[in-house]
């Protein structure tokens, strides 16, 4: 059995992590996978439900920083000019987003049917990564059925690796997949948590750095040279009093874990960042025409941002240290870090 990063005695940062150590440290917030694992398929869908009530009734301020475009993604406009999300995140392969966006326009009917609340506009959130690799993407593999067995077993303690949207992505040239990792941040006498999950498919093999070791020229000989290409969902989650102006500074500071482990946010990467936090619900219907909310001193985010970078760089590990070795459906084979690298330590 794989096992994550700092149970091979590798720290990263000097931040205090979560009990978890993963994005459900953050209340309320779970994960669910559906694995498709074929001769042919290599895939799945991921879905992060950012509440365990209805999010469409009581939408979460979010927040949204593009890296880098190269990327697919649905959703991601309407956050940007209101700074909310109202629905589940969910994550797949490129060619399925309209399907699994489809699917959560499906699941949240269902909701608002639930709750009596009639929903004739709703923004479904859909992040990607190609992993055409190793799965042949051409076949759809994800449907409405994988992505409601991902929200039917969404739970806190969610698996790593090559499973979910995970399943046949690509980081540094060996086994990408899900990866997950949480900070606390104490400010004001009260204890806030920073939680990441990432679907990592990007980097070449010769830049990869762990804990500030350039391991990548070690493992080139194993895996050639590859160009920096693929993409990084990466959703970071909070519980901090913030705005969404606020949190798209810290999503501004993601991809400093990404820089911390080799990457160049290459041509053919899209590095997208999504974030929401659990404080600052926003209630719709009835409501005073004036509302207020708990906001952050300003100076007091150098914690935050020291807090996401640190996840997600840890975040990005853990999906190569939990990923085992996959045969894709060409025959292509890419190693886990584990097989070439971590099982020594």
């Amino acid at each position: 059995m794989n096992k994550r990063i700092r149970d091979y005695g590798i720290v990263i940062g000097m931040g205090n992590p979560g009990p978890r150590n993963k994005i459900t440290d953050v209340a309320g917030v779970t994960v669910g996978h559906c694995t498709v694992d074929t001769d042919r398929n290599k895939t799945g869908v991921t879905v992060i439900l950012p509440c365990t009530d209805n999010p469409f009734s009581r939408k979460l301020t979010a927040a949204v920083c593009v890296q880098n475009g190269f990327g697919k993604s649905q959703g991601l406009i309407q956050i940007e000019e209101l700074g909310t999300i109202e629905t589940p995140i969910a994550l797949t392969n490129t060619l399925n987003v309209g399907i699994v966006h489809d699917s959560i326009v499906d699941y949240m009917l269902k909701v608002g049917e639930r709750d009596g609340i009639l929903i004739t506009s709703v923004n479904p959130v859909v992040g990607e990564c190609n992993d055409g690799v190793l799965n042949d993407i051409s076949c759809r593999a994800v449907g409405r059925e994988e992505v409601m067995e991902a929200i039917a077993c969404a739970s806190q303690d969610f698996e790593e690796g090559d499973v979910g949207a995970g399943k046949g992505t690509v980081c540094f040239g060996l086994k990408g997949g899900i990866g997950s990792a949480s900070r606390l941040v104490s400010l004001g006498g009260k204890d806030y948590t920073v939680g990441v999950l990432v679907q990592s498919n990007f980097g070449s093999t010769e830049n990869l750095v762990i804990n500030h070791v350039p391991v990548g020229c070690k493992l080139s000989s194993i895996e050639p040279a590859v160009t920096d290409k693929g993409s990084i969902m990466m959703i970071l989650a909070t519980d901090l009093p913030v705005t969404d102006r606020q949190l798209k500074r810290v999503c501004r500071r993601a991809p400093v874990g990404l820089a911390r482990c080799g990457s160049f946010f290459g041509h053919g990467s899209g590095d997208i960042v999504i974030g929401f936090t659990t404080a600052n619900r926003v209630e719709t219907g009835k409501e005073p025409a004036v509302c207020s909310m708990e906001v952050l001193k300003e100076e007091l985010l150098d914690q935050v941002f020291h807090a996401a970078a640190q996840s997600v760089e840890e975040a990005v590990l853990n999906s190569l240290a939990m990923a085992s070795t996959v045969t894709g459906y060409d025959g292509t084979k890419k190693y886990s870090l584990t097989d070439v690298y971590l099982g020594g330590l």
